[in-house]
């Protein structure tokens, strides 16, 4: 769901700060830390990737993603001062408490994951669903924070998620309009005033 941000941003961004501008201002960016955003995707890909072939990181994944969202907190707590970062903070931390309170797993509406068809369906009710996800019973804790809120047509990729992920796409949405958005245009482009 990340991504969805981050798309749906980039282009409200460069309608409204315009291609050139827009994207040149990512040019002025420097995030404390800026390094450990690169290598937290490349370690939760190298996660997905590994699991399947080697049976152990599949039993200690829950561990792995715990350490990779724990290390995301503090990167991104450390770049507070920017428009966008606090709310991202606040829907990794859901995401992060709801899947620390379910043993490292993200919780998933059987229901809402219906939106996915029949054949995720199955593999979530038998255990089999990929990575970090299991489908949500009695026993799981805080599963209003879970995948419980279904995506499909007319939004153009179905899919389920979690409030977690609606707070945090809000604020890379707001960060991204906060970087491409020339914020000095409609002082330039007043007209300036006669002197007598």
């Amino acid at each position: 769901m990340v991504y969805d941000g981050i798309l749906i941003g980039v282009i409200v961004g460069l309608f409204r700060g315009g291609f050139r501008h827009g994207l040149a201002q990512f040019s002025t960016l420097k995030l404390k830390g800026g390094w450990i955003f690169p290598l937290l995707l490349l370690g939760q890909f190298l996660i997905f990737y590994v699991q399947e072939k080697w049976t152990w990181v599949a039993s200690i994944n829950g561990y792995l993603f715990g350490a990779v969202y724990v290390t995301g907190l503090v990167f991104l707590w450390m770049n507070r001062k920017y428009p966008g970062f606090t709310l991202i903070w606040i829907g990794v931390f859901l995401n992060f408490a709801v899947m620390a309170a379910n043993g490292g797993r993200m919780p998933v509406s059987v229901e809402a994951s219906e939106v996915l068809g029949p054949y995720y369906v199955d593999l979530l009710q038998q255990g089999g669903a990929v990575s970090k996800h299991f489908a949500m019973d009695a026993s799981t804790r805080l599963s209003f924070l879970g995948d419980i809120i279904p995506l499909s047509s007319p939004y153009p990729r179905t899919q389920v998620i979690s409030i977690g992920d609606v707070v945090m796409n809000l604020g890379i949405f707001l960060f991204i309009q906060h970087m491409m958005v020339d914020k000095n245009r409609k002082k330039a482009k007043a007209p300036e005033t006669r002197q007598a």
